[in-house]
């Protein structure tokens, strides 16, 4: 179980870095506005889970990033809206921290940051001088270099948030995402992500992708 109490703590230390000096609003309800959306009964990988694993990434990836605060409010909003069987859940998650940002005491110059590096989160594709874009996606991509057994549990929640789509069209759907990832020159873009996750993460791929694959017909 998520630790409400810790991410509200987190929620608050972000929003208070991001804002600066003349701080704002409580903190508390847009965090329990966010936190019951990490809740929803759709979500079975994008839960509190994941937030809190995305936030403990962009830590210990923060020494990479120009702005570590935005990045993890970034993170907070990046799933904050998740519906798995809409294509634009992206763009409002970002619509809506460029409504609760502002209102919050975010300057209008990092509210414009969280909601690009939220947009960013569609191809996980940051610029090589992206900072800040770089670390929320290299934590947000960091579970596929998981153990095998929390990468086996990964893939299965992903199955069982796409339990509308037939079997044979969603390994179909999910190969074809496998084999663009293992076919990016680098899945991770820091120096940590690089070093510590890349290996493990094209092995778990291309496990993945092999279990995927119907079996060879012996009489072809």
């Amino acid at each position: 179980m998520a630790d409400l109490d810790a991410l509200r703590t987190r929620w608050s230390r972000a929003l208070e870095g991001a804002r600066g000096p003349g701080g704002g609003p409580d903190p508390a309800p847009y965090a329990d506005n966010l936190l019951a959306r990490w809740q929803e009964p759709q979500r079975h990988y994008h839960t509190l889970t994941h937030l809190t694993a995305v936030l403990d990434h962009v830590d210990v990836l923060a020494e990479h990033a120009a702005d570590p605060d935005v990045v993890r409010l970034a993170a907070w909003f990046h799933d904050a809206v998740y519906l798995p069987d809409r294509s634009e859940n992206e763009e409002r998650s970002a619509h809506l921290a460029e409504r609760a940002l502002p209102e919050a005491g975010v300057p209008d110059d990092r509210t414009a940051e969280v909601a690009r590096l939220v947009r960013l989160t569609v191809t996980h594709d940051p610029a090589d001088d992206d900072r800040d874009g770089q670390v929320l996606c290299d934590a947000d991509l960091a579970i596929l270099a998981a153990s095998p057994s929390v990468y086996a549990a990964y893939t299965a929640a992903v199955r069982e948030e796409y339990h509308f789509v037939p079997g044979d069209a969603f390994r179909e759907g999910r190969s074809a995402i496998l084999r663009q990832l293992l076919a990016l020159p680098r899945l991770f873009r820091t120096p940590y992500g690089r070093a510590k996750w890349e290996a493990t993460a094209r092995y778990n791929l291309r496990s993945e992708l092999e279990m995927l694959s119907p079996p060879a017909d012996p009489t072809a």
